[in-house]
């Protein structure tokens, strides 16, 4: 237990760090990651007016309905791709992206690979 609490210590203070640069604006809102054991979550927010332009996870029904036994990097791609379909459509073609304080590797970067392919840009 001393463990996993000492590793969300390190990674929220990695975050708060990061979030002390990357500021989400109009032109480019911030695209933030949010990862659980389970589960991915990802948001495009403008932090100037304080709104979620867009979201995904790998709760959201697009998600479930297609990917039944998938792992959980191919998800993360899936969510990727949702979210950044989800954005164009909002008219979002810039964003800056916010790791949450975690490594780009694995799931992270599946999802940064899923949100480029599909158009938006970083």
């Amino acid at each position: 237990m001393a463990l996993d609490e000492g590793k969300r210590k390190g990674r929220k203070r990695r975050h708060r760090r990061i979030r002390k640069r990357i500021v989400g604006s109009v032109e480019r809102p911030r695209l933030s990651v949010f990862k659980s054991a389970r589960h991915i979550y990802a948001q495009i927010v403008d932090d100037e007016r304080g709104r979620t332009l867009a979201a995904a996870s790998t709760l959201s029904s697009e998600i479930k309905e297609n990917d039944r036994k998938g792992n959980k990097t191919a998800t993360s791609k899936l969510v990727g791709e949702l979210l950044a379909v989800k954005a164009l459509a909002a008219s979002v073609h810039q964003v800056v992206f916010d790791r949450g304080g975690y490594k780009f590797h694995g799931r992270v970067k599946a999802l940064a690979a899923g949100v480029r392919e599909k158009g938006l840009k970083f």
